[in-house]
């Protein structure tokens, strides 16, 4: 009803007026109508305002007598005013009227209640300006309202969600930053009285809550975010239950349209978990059904807002919902990549802020640190770096070890990532000690695991390695004293291993820097073509030394080619490697190098790149003589006891040793820079100490450094001979070796100094005092052989009436018979460590001769022989122990093996006598199998020996340590790689492609297998098998590439030798057949492996022809010497039978595969086959079987060992990976051999197992009759305390023990045995007549 309709006002409201229906307005108030001006009508509210303010509650009179005005007041004419102070001050009117009149209010019509409070809420808008001059009535409007809670009269009304909603839009959108806490309080207290009075809270209500926290808006208006969060801090208890239906009908039942804010669950969550986690206890398990969702997307989505949630700093909804917390674990596993990688970046922010939660994350961490996304792998090493760089204490060790073992990731980026993190901790924690000496402690292991990367084939990881030790290990940009002590104490706390591949990152340097220096002179020639084919040459190599060789080729020849046009460039680089650029020049010429080729427009410029990774690389950054003056002085306070060692945590000892050998390496890479005196007086003072080591050390820094003594510093020449002298002939044997070939390197009157050596200690040998012989047999042997014109004449007559008659040919004392192959260095017998002394001698004396004019060689030669056929018991006298014949043996085939790298020795080793030779390979000791393996390797990488010897290692393909397999493999492809590369890189090498080309060991290896004493009878499938084994080993590394039609090349030899005869015994048609069956068994290998071997050889082979003699011109040789039944039992690789401690036999692989492994019988004692899946029926079997004999716990080298098998528990074993049980093994397990060996009882502890192969053998009937082993001597069986022996007949064979079936690496147990049984008489008969044959050929 419109007032201006109705003139009459108190009729117009139809309420109750005064007594005569007028309506009674505050005293000096005069009627308020329409016909007023509108100031006249603010003038008189304020004053009704006024009046209103003052009343209470009580004031019944006033109450009744203002009715009918407060009636007038909510009419349409005020409530629809266009004048919005009128329409504020009448909002003030009804708010005190509200107050008045409460808890009734004067309006008894829901609409017009409706209206009224429309209208008030209104009016609130005006709260948002707060320099409106009328701000305070709208804030008493606030608080008058907020105060008495006047909103709650409007729950009677049935549309009132619509006023609460344009009353909570309204507050929310008029809250800003210029409002003071009380308009904030009045709010919250408004709208939370309605919130926790009402019945509950509409959809539509909570939404003009919530989406104050959605992100968007929170950046708009921070104060509405605030006040939101306030109400729902405060109405918690009351809105949760309307929260959880929210999420519960959009994430669970999917009704997205139940809202607008559905969208927004996900960032709702975040926000309202951060207000208070009790709003979301029953949304929570709706998040865990979520997290289990079929949709990739949306697991992913909840895992992020969980990440947030679980990762905050002040959560603890990990420990309050463990249901969750689990389920959200399991996700570290999901089948959807962006969701493992999000759970990962997660697990950054968790360690940081959860730390007690570490444990938990660790298994799912260690899952993902394998994971096969590259990405995932290198998130979990930032994760944990991440977190390990804030604080140590929150990743523990095996949160580390995941970084470590990724460092040698099969992708270059993982590699790196943890490589660098690694560094950036040791360098924060042990270098600058942040975190104290515990937390230096916890990490010190990182600058091994660092160095030990250098052993990586990979130049990408060298280069890396190099960068880090540069950079953090050992920081270039520290002043030199402090440099260098870093330096010191770093050296000395390096695992040895960590040492070597220092030395070997400083070698490689120091070639570097010799490679560009050649260079450099070749640029300073004629040009030529000689002269540009070396430059090629060197440029290649140089490339090698850099990443990405194929691309580095090109930037060095561009590199090569603005040196030969920027002479400035040149002088700066030849500074740069110069041996006196001292540390800081070598700064400066890098950064002038690097200015002269950056290009301003290019800013990343790859060329420049690739010349900085080579210049860091040749760079002396860390070593001048100012540093090496720095670590002498360092050394000097270890010496005197004024150093920090102990600080450092290194003893005085170590340190002072550490430093001595530090400064040897640097002597090789740096020799100019100890040219000094104050440096050589402190090595003086060195070799006065009664460390050996350090004395060793010493001796050979001044071999390395002294060049110029005898010139520039006489004063250390005159000290430094007595010293020299005293050591050659009383010193260690190390130091008399050091000291004869520093006498001989640096004085110029060296023959002089050398006989003042000789004459006295050749006189003064003796043999009855063998320990007082070993330094005078070194000092003897190297001065022979460094000064032969001299020497070799006066040594002649030493070697025959000494050397030979006195001590090799007579054992003046008795070894100790403890039944052990092999004793360490200190217990190894005066006289043994003398004989072996001896043998050097002589070949030292030999390689200084270089000639064979009075068959000194030759008589040499047969005695080395002798020694390997009698086993190293030269006298046969029975004097001599176990390990002393070892010692001997090995002596004995190093002692040919080196003669064999002189070209005129080499060509008067008998083939007999090479044979003898590479059977030590296969002796029954491991350490004389493992060191005459190391030193066949390092000879052949040098390509000092002849191809030949190559072959030797097919015969590793019998050894039963897989360690030892595994060696010869590695030196094997080393060096194949080494031979090809060499030829490749020199092109002169063509023309001797008979001795370099690897190809060519195939016809050795024939030669060899075929006069292998097992190889007895050529039909044996056994033995054939044993052959097959032995030339694989050799042709799956020669077949890994088809080079040049190689697999063709190797075919054709084998055919070719089939024209041929033996060469060793070329009428004999036994030897002829072995040699023949060994062609065809190679062809069948060949032919099995390679389709390609079919075509046409590139030229013809050429035959060695020491070994095979010329063929006839009519001979055709088109026999088969295997029948098909034994090419298909070869090539199916089906198992033999063999002994407890026997090697089984594998089938041979595909080609490129990784290399077999073969199992012992020992092996086979739990008769679990790991991580295989065995066919009975074809025989084939899995290339990795079980743990090696060397986790068996059998010592190899005891006579009669026992063994004691460990059994892994059903329950650790796999249910899905290792199904099989190896039932073959089981039943080879107890099959023995029938020469010189016997079945061996199980250790005490097995009789289970043994029981249940013994049951499946009597099943299965009789075993079949197993293949002879390689010659070894019988073992007697050991069980408890019950011992079986049994005699057995010793075969004939060449003076070699092969290695026992079963055997263990060198930490094998050394406990004593009982003695080895007697030979027969026949046996004990035979040996000496076949040493004589041997010795007469």
């Amino acid at each position: 009803m419109d007032f201006a309709a109705q003139p009459k006002p108190a009729a117009a409201l139809g309420g109750v007026g005064s007594a005569d229906g007028k309506i009674a307005y505050p005293p000096g108030v005069k009627e308020i109508t329409d016909k007023i001006t509108t100031d006249e009508m603010i003038k008189r509210l304020k004053m009704v305002v006024k009046t209103f303010m003052d009343m209470d509650q009580d004031s019944e009179d006033e109450k009744q007598q203002y009715l009918p005005l407060a009636l007038h007041l909510a009419s349409e004419f005020f409530l629809r005013n266009p004048n919005k102070d009128v329409r504020l001050l009448v909002a003030c009117c009804l708010a005190d009227i509200f107050r008045i009149y409460a808890p009734e209010a004067p309006y008894t019509s829901h609409d017009k209640l409706k209206d009224i409070f429309l209208f008030i809420t209104r009016q609130l808008k005006g709260l948002e300006d707060t320099k409106s001059p009328q701000f305070n009535r709208y804030f008493y409007l606030l608080e008058n309202l907020a105060w008495v809670k006047s909103y709650n009269i409007c729950f009677e009304l049935e549309d009132c969600n619509e006023i609460f909603i344009q009353l909570f839009r309204t507050l929310f959108s008029v809250i800003n930053n210029s409002h003071n806490k009380k308009v904030q309080m009045h709010m919250l207290d408004l709208m939370s009285s309605i919130i926790m009075e009402g019945d509950g809270v509409t959809q539509e209500l909570l939404d003009s809550i919530l989406i104050n926290l959605i992100p968007a808006h929170k950046n708009l208006n921070k104060q509405s975010f605030d006040l939101a969060k306030g109400l729902l801090k405060r109405t918690v208890q009351t809105i949760e239950a309307c929260i959880a239906n929210f999420f519960n009908q959009v994430l669970v039942l999917g009704r997205s349209s139940v809202s607008d804010l559905s969208e927004h669950v996900f960032d709702l969550i975040q926000e309202l978990f951060a207000i208070d986690p009790h709003l979301l206890l029953s949304v929570m398990p709706q998040l865990e059904f979520k997290l289990k969702s079929n949709d990739g997307e949306e697991r992913l989505a909840v895992v992020r807002l969980l990440a947030k949630l679980f990762g905050s700093k002040d959560s603890d909804l990990a420990t309050q919902n463990r249901p969750l917390w689990q389920c959200f674990l399991g996700r570290f596993n999901d089948i959807h990549v962006p969701v493992r990688l999000e759970s990962v970046k997660f697990a950054s922010h968790c360690l940081m802020n959860h730390p007690d939660l570490a444990k938990d994350l660790t298994e799912y961490l260690k899952v993902r640190s394998h994971d096969p996304e590259e990405a995932i792998r290198h998130d979990v090493i930032v994760t944990i770096i991440t977190a390990a760089k804030r604080d140590l204490a929150l990743v523990n060790d095996q949160l580390l070890g995941f970084v470590r073992e990724r460092t040698l990731d099969k992708r270059w980026r993982v590699r790196k990532e943890a490589m660098m993190g690694l560094a950036q901790l040791y360098k924060k924690y042990c270098l600058h000690g942040e975190a104290g000496k515990e937390a230096a402690e916890k990490v010190s292991w990182i600058k091994d695991k660092l160095l030990h990367i250098y052993y990586q084939n990979s130049i990408d990881d060298k280069l890396l390695v190099e960068k880090i030790f540069a950079q953090y290990l050992v920081p270039h940009n520290l002043e030199t004293e402090e440099r260098m002590k870093c330096l010191y104490y770093l050296y000395a706390s390096l695992d040895p291993n960590a040492v070597k591949a220092l030395n070997e990152m400083w070698k490689c340097q120091n070639m570097l820097r010799s490679h560009v220096r050649e260079l450099l002179d070749l640029h300073k020639q004629p040009t030529s073509e000689t002269n540009c084919s070396a430059m090629f040459g060197k440029l290649m190599t140089i490339a090698k030394n850099l990443p990405d060789p194929g691309k580095a080729q090109d930037f060095v020849k561009k590199f090569n080619q603005v040196l030969g046009d920027d002479e400035k460039l040149r002088s700066q680089l030849e500074l740069l490697i110069s041996p006196t650029c001292s540390c800081k020049q070598a700064d400066v010429c890098v950064r002038e190098i690097a200015r002269k080729l950056a290009n301003p427009k290019q800013p990343t410029n790859p060329f420049l790149e690739m010349v900085k990774f080579l210049l860091e690389r040749i760079a002396p950054v860390h070593i001048d003589s100012e540093a090496i003056s720095a670590l002498v002085k360092l050394m000097n306070k270890s010496i005197e006891g004024t150093a920090d060692d102990e600080e450092e945590g290194v003893s005085p000892d170590t340190a002072i040793r550490s430093g001595l050998e530090l400064l040897k390496v640097l002597s090789f890479t740096h020799p100019t820079s100890f040219h000094s005196a104050e440096t050589y007086e402190s090595l003086l003072q060195c070799l006065r100490m009664e460390d050996d080591k350090v004395a060793e050390a010493a001796i050979q820094i001044f071999r390395n450094t002294g060049h110029k003594i005898e010139t520039d510093l006489p004063q250390i020449r005159s000290t430094l001979i007595p010293i020299l002298h005293q050591k050659a002939k009383r010193g260690t044997p190390h130091q008399a070796k050091q000291a004869v070939h520093c006498i001989h390197a640096i004085f110029t009157n060296k023959e002089v100094q050398l006989a003042q050596i000789f004459e006295p200690l050749s006189r003064s040998l003796n043999a009855d005092v063998p320990e007082q012989l070993i330094t005078p047999l070194v000092s003897l042997g190297h001065i022979s052989m460094l000064a032969p014109d001299q020497f070799a004449s006066p040594m002649k007559s030493v070697v025959a009436n000494f050397i030979v008659k006195d001590l090799l040919m007579n054992d003046r004392s008795t070894g100790e018979k403890n039944g052990k192959l092999w004793s360490p260095d200190e217990e190894v017998s005066p006289e043994v460590l003398a004989k072996v002394q001896a043998i050097k001698l002589l070949v030292r004396w030999l390689l200084g001769m270089k000639n064979n004019q009075s068959k000194s060689a030759n008589s040499t030669l047969r005695l080395l022989s002798a020694m390997l056929v009698s086993e190293g018991d030269l006298t046969e006298q029975k004097r001599i122990s176990k390990s002393d014949m070892s010692r001997l043996r090995l002596a004995a085939g190093s002692a040919i093996m080196k003669l064999a790298q002189e070209p005129c020795y080499h060509e008067i080793i008998t083939p007999e006598q090479f044979q003898l030779c590479a059977l030590v390979i296969n002796d029954e000791c491991y350490q004389v199998r493992q060191i005459f393996a190391q030193k066949l390797h390092k000879a052949l990488v040098k390509l000092l020996l002849p191809l030949e010897y190559m072959a030797i290692f097919a015969l590793c393909a019998k050894d039963p340590v897989k360690e030892r397999r595994a060696h010869a493999r590695q030196c094997l492809l080393k060096n194949i790689s080494i031979r090809r590369e060499y030829i490749k890189q020199n092109p002169m090498a063509t023309e001797k492609l008979l001795s370099l080309l690897p190809e060519y060991v195939v016809p050795y290896m024939i030669h060899l297998l075929a006069h292998d004493p097992d190889f007895t009878r050529s039909q044996d499938v056994d033995q054939l098998r044993d052959i097959k084994e032995c030339l694989w080993f050799m042709l799956e590394v020669l077949m890994t590439k088809n080079e040049n039609n190689s697999h063709a090349f190797m075919k054709k030899m084998a055919e070719n030798i089939k024209l041929t005869k033996d060469a060793q015994s070329p009428d004999e048609s036994k030897t002829n057949e072995k040699l023949y069956t060994v062609c065809d068994v190679a062809l069948c290998v060949i032919n099995s492996k390679s389709a390609l071997c079919n075509a046409d050889s590139p030229k013809d082979p050429v035959l060695p022809m020491k070994f095979f003699t010329q063929p006839e011109k009519d001979f055709c040789n088109d026999k088969s010497y295997i029948s098909e039944e034994t090419r298909v039992l070869l090539l199916t690789g089906k198992p033999k039978p063999t002994g407890v401690l026997g090697a089984v036999n594998k089938p041979l692989s595909a080609t490129g595969r990784k290399p077999y492994v073969r199992s012992t019988g020992a092996e086979t004692g739990s008769n679990i086959n790991v991580n295989s899946e065995l066919n009975p029926s074809t025989g084939n079997r899995s290339r990795e079987q079980s743990s090696e004999a060397a986790e068996t716990g059998v010592s190899e080298n005891e006579e009669n060992p026992v063994m004691i098998i460990s059994v892994t528990p059903a329950k650790n074993i796999d249910p899905v990976k290792n199904k099989e049980i190896n039932s073959d093994q089981a039943t080879q397990g107890n099959i023995s051999s029938d020469r010189g060996k016997k079945r061996t009882v199980t250790a005490a502890g097995a009789e289970n197992i043994q029981q249940k192969t013994d049951e499946e053998v009597d099943e299965s009937g009789p075993p079949a009759p197993s293949k002879p082993k390689r010659g070894r001597r019988p073992k007697s069986e050991s069980q408890g305390n019950a011992t079986k022996t049994d005699d057995v007949s010793k075969p004939l064979s060449k003076g070699r023990k092969r290695a026992a079936g079963s055997q263990e690496g060198p930490g094998g147990l050394e406990a004593g045995n009982a003695k080895a049984p007697k030979l027969q008489d026949g046996a004990k008969k035979a040996a000496p007549a076949e040493r004589q044959i041997d010795l007469q050929r």
